[in-house]
């Protein structure tokens, strides 16, 4: 009996000690719901996983709140789209460093016999008469970095939209996927990035009217949440998260990922 019960103690001592190991090798990432509904993080991560045997979960949500999310501590990485929101966060402390890793851009759609006339326009240029056809427009309103992008446009373009906002201009407070099913019901137009744009299947009458501005580019970055505010980041596990994204084989997996035969996001780290 004594023989058994130090059987027992040992592999109790065994099983506490790998276990903090074990948790090591699965790591939450806070991320863009675009990145989520574009399908990308199912092509990635299973690479990540074969490449270092680590497991993760993602936790999709607007910019916004997956930097809160990273800010409380509630996730070892962040993998974002906001670059001011994002140097923002690494300033005061809740990140590591801001790791440029890939773009895409954003596009406007809309009905596809363009009532507002805005196809082939510049974006400014495009929001101009979209207000002043009181076209419909759905915001995700979900301070994700598409929807700070969006207001940022509005802005640029001179126009005030707490002053001329109406029932043409709908906040739906959600991500990418839902805004683009209810542009898509409502025959409204819609700020959307291309990813997930390309991987939207009910896209009803909606058409890409606006495209290629260079105010349109979409740049993503990785940050590790800095174990100096919360210790019980998953620091190791994490930087291999984001070293993985910015080296090579990363960089070929992001690049690799295509639907329909179109790549939806350009890698970037090495510039």
């Amino acid at each position: 009996m004594a023989i058994l019960r130090r059987l027992a103690l040992t592999a109790a001592l065994a099983a506490c000690i790998a276990a903090p190991a074990a948790a090591q090798q699965a790591i939450t990432v806070a991320s863009t719901t675009s990145t989520e509904q574009s399908g990308l993080f199912g092509h990635l991560l299973p690479a990540f996983r074969a490449a270092t045997g680590i497991e993760v979960k993602v936790v999709a949500l607007g910019t916004g709140q997956a930097l809160d999310v990273g800010r409380r501590g509630d996730a070892d990485v962040v993998f974002v789209h906001d670059q001011a929101a994002e140097e923002k966060f690494v300033a005061e402390g809740f990140g590591v460093k801001r790791i440029p890793v890939m773009y895409n851009d954003f596009v406007i759609v809309g009905p596809g016999d363009d009532p507002a006339r805005i196809a082939g326009s510049d974006t400014l240029e495009a929001l101009r008469r979209i207000a002043a056809a009181k076209a419909p427009f759905v915001s995700r309103g979900d301070k994700s970095g598409t929807h700070a992008a969006e207001l940022r446009y509005w802005q640029q373009a001179g126009l005030d939209l707490a002053a001329i906002r109406g029932e043409w201009y709908r906040e739906i407070g959600q991500g990418m996927g839902p805004a683009l099913n209810a542009s898509s019901a409502a025959n409204a137009h819609v700020l959307a990035d291309r990813g997930t744009w390309l991987s939207f299947r009910n896209r009803g009458q909606l058409k890409v009217l606006v495209e290629g501005d260079a105010r349109l580019f979409n740049q993503y970055g990785v940050i590790l949440v800095d174990p100096r505010r919360h210790p019980h980041v998953k620091a190791e596990a994490g930087q291999r998260f984001v070293d993985w994204l910015a080296s090579p084989a990363g960089q070929q997996s992001i690049a690799a990922y295509r639907i329909g035969g179109e790549q939806l996001f350009f890698p970037n780290a090495a510039k």
